[in-house]
């Protein structure tokens, strides 16, 4: 009886399920609408103490990044390498330098003398540069301009002569204000001054017996007087002027300007500014002279109320 009434009871639990349908219009429902309760400001203070706290290394980051050693470190770096590009670049060496102003003084001699030649534009020195140009004898002034990156431009005014000194087969240029300098090409329609080598006694005889006195001749570069004294200069100017056919005058030291006569003599006027009172008497002389006859080796109207003369 008890095996038959457990299967009664088994048969009773598995009995079949009614078949669940699927319902398919179905309505939505909102939902409630929940009440979020007020959160104390206690929980609030602590969530802001939260954040805080996770964002400390952001800040410290950027604190450690934007300060002022950092900042110092990137200028240097920045500074470091534009110095590289500017010394390594050839568009800051001064290559091509433009000269104007220059007549007889060459333009390559200028540039060497002013040594910006090659030279970095951060290093070159335009006072010290025109310092050097206004050395060079015959430079009045000069003027040098730098441009950035690499442009240069020397400005000069030259000393124009107004007579030749010859010492020899040298010859220098006198300038306005009585300084010699060497000539750098032949002066076309300029006086030249011939230095006489000062006489001694034999040179004197020599002289006077007609042959030509000795001039200066020297192997240095440079004149036997530093500078002309102004009343010879201006004498030997006016006596140019006075006679234009006059291309070339003697000067000594002792006897003072002179020049040789077409006639076949030597005429002595000594030195200042009263040469036409002396061309004056130098005629009245010369044609007396000539009037009797008598050619002389050489007149003297150095003095010009003591004159004298020396007949052949």
């Amino acid at each position: 009886m008890k095996p038959k009434k457990r299967q009664t009871q088994r048969n009773r639990h598995l009995r079949k399920q009614p078949t669940m349908r699927r319902v398919q219009n179905a309505h939505t429902l909102r939902a409630p609408r929940m009440v979020v309760p007020e959160v104390p400001q206690t929980a609030k203070k602590r969530r802001r103490r939260n954040r805080r706290q996770a964002a400390l290394p952001t800040s410290a980051i950027k604190g450690f990044v934007l300060s002022s050693r950092w900042i110092s470190l990137v200028l240097l770096a920045v500074t470091i390498f534009a110095l590289y590009v500017a010394a390594t670049q050839e568009n800051f060496y001064l290559t091509t330098i433009p000269v104007d102003g220059a007549v007889t003084i060459p333009p390559s001699e200028i540039v060497s003398v002013s040594g910006l030649a090659g030279a970095h534009v951060f290093a070159a020195d335009p006072n010290e540069a025109a310092t050097r140009i206004a050395a060079l004898p015959g430079v009045v002034s000069t003027k040098v301009k730098l441009a950035w990156p690499n442009e240069v431009y020397i400005e000069i005014v030259e000393d124009s002569p107004i007579a030749v000194w010859q010492e020899g087969s040298k010859q220098f240029w006198i300038t306005q204000d009585s300084q010699l300098i060497p000539a750098r090409t032949s002066a076309i329609g300029l006086l030249t001054i011939e230095y006489e080598v000062p006489p001694t006694p034999s040179v004197m005889d020599e002289s006077l017996d007609g042959s030509e006195p000795e001039t200066a001749v020297s192997g240095s570069t440079e004149a036997n007087v530093s500078f002309i004294p102004e009343d010879v200069l201006m004498g030997a100017l006016q006596l140019r002027q006075l006679r234009p056919n006059i291309d070339k005058l003697y000067y000594r030291p002792s006897g003072g300007l002179s020049y040789q006569d077409g006639r076949g003599w030597r005429a002595y006027f000594g030195q200042g500014t009263d040469m036409n009172q002396k061309l004056v008497v130098y005629e009245t002389m010369i044609a007396d002279l000539l009037a009797r006859g008598i050619q002389p080796q050489y007149v003297s109207v150095s003095n010009q109320e003591k004159p004298y003369y020396l007949a052949q």
